[in-house]
């Protein structure tokens, strides 16, 4: 089973992830609502197995937590991963949401990098910031090696996009770490 498990405990967080690429149970407990309700529809839409826990210094605002969360879920997808033996590697997605439709691609190179093209409307939703969405994804993509592009081609309603982009991450993610064969997806005979 690919599996990481991580711990992690700063001045600002306190977050335990679990992270099963081959399924499993999916748990999310945290401060932030809406966040909640993204890492369970990423969660859903993967097929991930994900048992996350997190609390941060929300007396502040969610931006700690979101990003050191994307931090540990980055650095437990790459540990997972392994060598990365067999997978796809590539993945895409074009997700709609009733009125969004996002555009979602994934390269797991070992090359860290975020095309980010999502102009979302407003600037919260409910109390959360929507320019977290970008600051969760730069440390995902950053700590999970990857080459990742999302980009809003449609869209009005700021739940509907950012609920857009969390499932296509998913479903993207998921297409990209099916085990597909025995060798290594690089002519390399590599990825880092």
């Amino acid at each position: 089973m690919r599996i990481s498990e991580i711990k992690r405990t700063t001045k600002e967080t306190d977050i335990a992830l679990k992270l099963c690429l081959d399924g499993g149970e999916k748990k999310i407990e945290g401060d932030c609502g809406f966040f909640n309700h993204m890492m369970t529809l990423f969660a859903s839409h993967s097929g991930y197995g994900l048992e996350l826990s997190y609390k941060g210094d929300t007396e502040v605002d969610y931006h700690h937590s979101v990003e050191d969360v994307g931090i540990v879920l980055g650095t437990a997808f790459y540990e997972a991963l392994g060598n990365k033996v067999g997978i796809a590697r590539y993945g895409d997605i074009m997700l709609p949401m009733d009125e969004s439709l996002v555009l979602c691609a994934v390269d797991i190179s070992g090359r860290p990098f975020l095309s980010f093209d999502v102009p979302v409307p407003h600037a919260k939703v409910g109390d959360f910031d929507t320019e977290l969405l970008e600051e969760f994804l730069v440390a995902f993509t950053a700590n999970a090696k990857i080459c990742l592009h999302v980009k809003l081609i449609d869209g009005k309603n700021c739940h509907h996009i950012l609920e857009a982009v969390f499932k296509a991450l998913g479903r993207t993610l998921a297409k990209a770490t099916a085990v597909v064969g025995d060798t290594i997806p690089s002519t390399k005979g590599v990825l880092c």
